[in-house]
């Protein structure tokens, strides 16, 4: 009767042990299959996600690109397929047995930077151009972010002067907002809505030959300046 414990206990141990051998092997078998996928020419290229915004002849660059490499990697079609304008981020996937999946990301942007650059709403300055009318963000390096964070704040602000053009940092941190119309403002540093809310409710009530300037320094405690633009 002692044996009978250590039999029951000998075929579970026969038993896992085939179980680990099977799982093993499906492992094996499912390594093989998928170098077996890695391994079959790429015939087809096919594009999800946000599609909207890409232009349609870098797809085309992109498809002939992935089709015309030997056998090339998803990381490497991953980060080519980055660097597509408006792309924010790419996902790849084999499907198989031919057929390779790219999934666009792409950016939304709120400001331009300069000629050929745009900035995203996360503070990301990248290379993609829009014939909107967005308003344009100047300032040192790094600091789209930030600039990015206040631009809603500081456009509803100065809305009743005139529809925010351009939105400067300068090194030292200051601000300045040239309006659609040409005039030209500054915000200075710190907190600035004070300022801004003490010169927009003064405004209408100027003469119409203090309107005319270009140039308003809002950068005193008690009042603003205005004068010829610089």
């Amino acid at each position: 009767m002692s044996d009978a414990p250590e039999a029951r206990l000998r075929v579970h141990l026969a038993r896992g042990v085939a179980a680990v051998a099977v799982i093993a092997a499906l492992v094996t078998v499912g390594w093989q299959g998928y170098r077996a996928v890695l391994a079959q020419p790429i015939a087809r290229v096919v594009y999800a996600g946000d599609l909207g915004r890409l232009p349609q002849s870098e797809l085309d660059a992109l498809t002939q690109a992935v089709l015309g490499a030997d056998h090339p990697s998803l990381e490497g079609v991953r980060n080519a397929a980055r660097l597509v304008p408006w792309v924010r981020d790419a996902s790849v996937r084999r499907v198989y047995p031919d057929v390779v999946e790219i999934t666009f990301t792409t950016h939304e942007a709120v400001a331009r930077w300069d000629e050929r650059r745009l900035v995203s709403r996360e503070g990301v300055v990248f290379e993609a151009k829009e014939a909107g009318t967005l308003p344009r963000l100047r300032g040192p390096e790094g600091a789209a972010p930030r600039m990015v964070a206040e631009l809603p704040e500081i456009t509803q602000a100065l809305a009743p002067v005139g529809a925010l053009a351009e939105l400067r940092h300068t090194p030292r941190g200051g601000r300045e907002a040239l309006l659609a119309g040409g005039l030209t403002l500054e915000i200075g540093r710190g907190d600035w809505k004070e300022r801004a809310a003490r010169f927009v409710a003064a405004w209408p009530r100027l003469p119409e030959e203090a309107r005319a300037t270009r140039y308003a320094d809002l950068r005193y405690a008690n009042g603003f300046a205005l004068r010829k633009a610089k």
